[in-house]
């Protein structure tokens, strides 16, 4: 017996199937059709009194159900030139280079809205924090690595202190 069939299993001898534990007493496989099937070796369905009730499962995925506390609509078109309606959290919003950042409802899920197809860009950029409006200067890529250096190890130096005059809502 290998070092890790213990944890993976083998094939099974009867019908090939993978995940089967052969010992020298019994053979169990997860396959229905094999003669050696052990339902416990296999993906089951639990019982309904084991199974998590509903308002458990949709606490645990916890984004089913989203709604927006400060909403803010983004009108977008796609690549296919569909025209599709974004109900946004307010406070998620983040502008990443030629994207907008946005936790949308109902699912709860980030997602990443290209700059150049959002339809009323002006009124997502006057959501945005300061810092990430189409106008905001914008630090360099150096200056980005020297303040999230600092900003890191919350140390300073007198370069960081001169681009955080620079930036200070970065």
């Amino acid at each position: 017996m290998g070092f890790l069939d213990s944890l993976f299993g083998k094939k099974c001898p009867a019908c090939g199937a993978k995940g089967a534990r052969v010992t020298p007493i019994e053979t169990r496989c997860p396959n229905p059709a094999c003669q050696y099937f052990d339902p416990s070796l296999g993906r089951q369905e639990q019982p309904a009194a084991q199974q998590p009730s509903q308002a458990a499962q949709s606490s645990v995925r916890g984004k089913s159900g989203f709604i927006p506390q400060e909403g803010v609509e983004i009108r977008y078109r796609n690549f296919q030139g569909q025209e599709k309606t974004f109900k946004a959290e307010k406070n998620s919003l983040r502008r990443r280079k030629n994207h907008i950042l946005a936790r949308v409802a109902p699912s709860g899920e980030y997602i990443a809205l290209s700059r150049d197809r959002i339809q009323n860009l002006g009124e997502v950029d006057l959501v945005l924090p300061t810092a990430m409006r189409s106008g905001a200067p914008w630090p360099s890529g150096r200056e980005r690595q020297v303040l999230n250096y600092h900003k890191k190890h919350g140390s300073t130096s007198s370069l960081y202190e001169q681009i955080r005059a620079r930036f200070p809502d970065w």
